[in-house]
């Protein structure tokens, strides 16, 4: 693959330093997670994604979701809902807060977002879509994406009509999931749909689906011609993918991966950013997945998951995962 040292990506009147952006995933992308993704060369951080309606009716558990730290931008706030006025109206109220790029979540997969009308379901009503995207064009001056998927179902691949459809109502890019509705996250993304919508709009196309590493990366970028790659649950317990990805388009060379002390640092560090911003009690409890992630594949991460699901205290967490790795080294 040729390699390109200038990947800066502008969407809308936003320039990326580079093309390598970290999905938004409920549960996972909250500030902890992201300011580690930043460190490691993430050139967009897409937070959670957020209920328009949630944030209409001043919900409180919204206001964690909309946290935002200097450290992290730019970063891409993801909203929710099936209400264009609704939405628009939520758009302009959350105006001032610091993100640079507002996304309309069209791809959410769980049952209770699609059976409110709301995320995939929107690929079924193309004319909401639309009405949807523009009513958020209209009410914000910070540039507008859509994140869409290849379809709902294989019955209805209709991802480069949503795009057009994007492009026509002013969204500045429009990042395509390869998989259907239906599908949710199994079974192989199709990437050629990723090249259809990029042969079809004018606007940046930001590919997602089986990145998995800097290989994958890089035959995104080669085999369907986006302009961006969205890395998503390959980031789970490896905020490193972003320095490797970075390095290998760049270079053409791959990092070493992280050594087992260098991941027991980065658990800790973790841990303890979830500390500071959301209490013990929440931070132990919200870390066990994370563990669980981070040491997947090395030798007793079993046990380890065993012994996480069960600890209390971050003092106690701490001493666990040191153990572990002491023990494996």
């Amino acid at each position: 693959m040729r390699r390109i040292k200038d990947r800066r990506l502008r969407i809308g009147d936003v320039t990326l330093e580079n093309n390598v952006i970290l999905a938004p995933m409920a549960g996972v992308t909250d500030l902890p997670f992201r300011l580690l993704c930043k460190e490691q060369g993430a050139g967009l951080l897409c937070m959670e994604m957020v209920s328009a309606k949630a944030v209409h009716y001043n919900n409180k558990n919204t206001e964690a979701l909309l946290e935002i730290h200097p450290g992290e931008l730019p970063v891409s706030l993801q909203l929710f809902g099936s209400e264009p006025e609704l939405m628009a109206e939520t758009a302009a109220r959350i105006e001032a807060r610091p993100f640079a790029i507002l996304d309309v979540n069209m791809g959410c997969p769980v049952p209770k977002v699609v059976n409110n009308r709301e995320g995939s379901a929107l690929m079924k009503n193309p004319r909401l879509a639309g009405e949807i995207i523009k009513a958020l064009t209209s009410a914000t001056r910070k540039p507008v994406t859509v994140k869409i998927r290849k379809g709902f179902d294989e019955a209805h691949v209709n991802a480069v009509e949503l795009a057009k459809i994007a492009e026509e109502n002013g969204a500045a890019a429009v990042a395509v999931h390869g998989r259907t509705r239906e599908q949710y996250y199994s079974g192989k993304a199709d990437w050629d749909i990723i090249r259809q919508v990029k042969e079809a709009v004018g606007i940046p196309v930001i590919g997602n689906g089986d990145v998995t590493d800097a290989v994958s990366a890089a035959r995104m970028l080669e085999e369907t011609g986006c302009d961006g790659v969205m890395v998503g649950r390959a980031s789970r317990g490896n905020p490193w993918i972003f320095r490797e990805i970075n390095s290998y388009l760049e270079t053409g060379v791959i990092p070493a991966r992280p050594t087992g002390e260098e991941v027991c640092d980065m658990i800790i560090r973790h841990a303890k950013l979830q500390l500071a911003l959301k209490g013990e009690y929440t931070a132990v409890r919200e870390m066990r997945k994370h563990v669980a992630w981070y040491t997947a594949g090395y030798p007793h991460s079993a046990k380890l998951r065993r012994l996480v699901n069960e600890i209390e205290t971050m003092e106690a967490l701490e001493d666990c995962v040191w153990r572990i790795f002491e023990d494996a080294s």
